[in-house]
């Protein structure tokens, strides 16, 4: 089994084809929306958790491609700027899957991004505007 966390972009012509059905039905995949915005006659967003075999997973991607759909890793699109960050820590309470940690010895917050769903309440709760969520 593989599981990853992808951003796919729909252009205008698919919002409205079902895509992530095909997902399930025709390679055997579940998936899990950790975020979309689809809105008929206009380009579509979704963050997917997608879990399958990996031949299954790799033939889904590839029918996804073939159908002209922009496919990115989550977590590329999920970024903290080092420089603004101040290791405050009030992010840390806020992030439902500990993505955000304090290093016991340092004090200063880990980012893991594998962890990242990107919720975006480190976004809304960050007083130097150190997280961005980009898709």
């Amino acid at each position: 089994m593989i599981s990853r966390k992808i951003v796919l972009h729909f252009p205008q012509v698919l919002v409205d084809q079902p895509i992530v059905y095909k997902l399930v039905k025709d390679f055997d995949l579940q998936f899990n929306i950790l975020k979309a915005s689809v809105t008929s006659g206009q380009e579509g967003l979704m963050v997917l958790e997608l879990t399958g075999k990996k031949e299954n997973f790799d033939k889904g991607i590839e029918y996804l491609k073939s159908c002209a759909v922009l496919i990115e890793p989550l977590s590329k699109d999920v970024i903290r700027d080092e420089e603004k960050c101040t290791h405050c820590g009030v992010c840390v309470p806020v992030c439902p899957v500990d993505a955000l940690v304090v290093e016991p010895q340092t004090r200063k917050i880990i980012f893991e991004n594998k962890k990242c769903i990107a919720c975006e309440l480190c976004v809304k709760i960050c007083p130097p505007r150190a997280m961005e969520v980009r898709f």
